[in-house]
């Protein structure tokens, strides 16, 4: 599963428990779990490990998760290094949340017009 989402000028990625992914066109700096917006489209339920790869230019983060099999939301999908769960909730036992992502690529995905592509797998 293949998704693009963008960057905004309130993008902090400071979270240090989840990281976030959502359709909303805006962002405020109190989404500090949020890497990305104007998600494309929103993931389908998987269960399992899986591999959550995201790519912003030359730079690449690669999480490993455990799915949520009852994953059921229409704007955002969350994940989580803990073991809460919810309907956001896309995955959990994450191996990294938001503060753990490179913050030259954060700085990156400040720009508006940046493009995020994430992949699942």
């Amino acid at each position: 599963m293949k998704f693009k989402a963008y960057g905004h000028e309130n993008l902090l990625a400071t979270h240090k428990n989840t990281f976030e992914f959502t359709k909303d066109d805006y962002l405020t700096k109190q989404g500090d779990c949020i890497v990305g917006i104007k998600l494309d489209k929103i993931p389908e339920a998987k269960t399992g490990l899986i591999k959550i790869i995201i790519s912003v230019k030359k730079f690449k983060e690669e999480i490993t998760a455990e799915a949520n099999p009852h994953f059921n939301h229409e704007k955002e999908f969350v994940i989580r290094i803990s073991g809460f769960l919810d309907d956001r909730t896309y995955a959990i036992r994450a191996d990294k949340a938001a503060k753990d992502f490179d913050r030259k690529m954060i700085k990156l995905l400040k720009d508006p017009t940046q493009k995020i592509n994430i992949e699942i797998k």
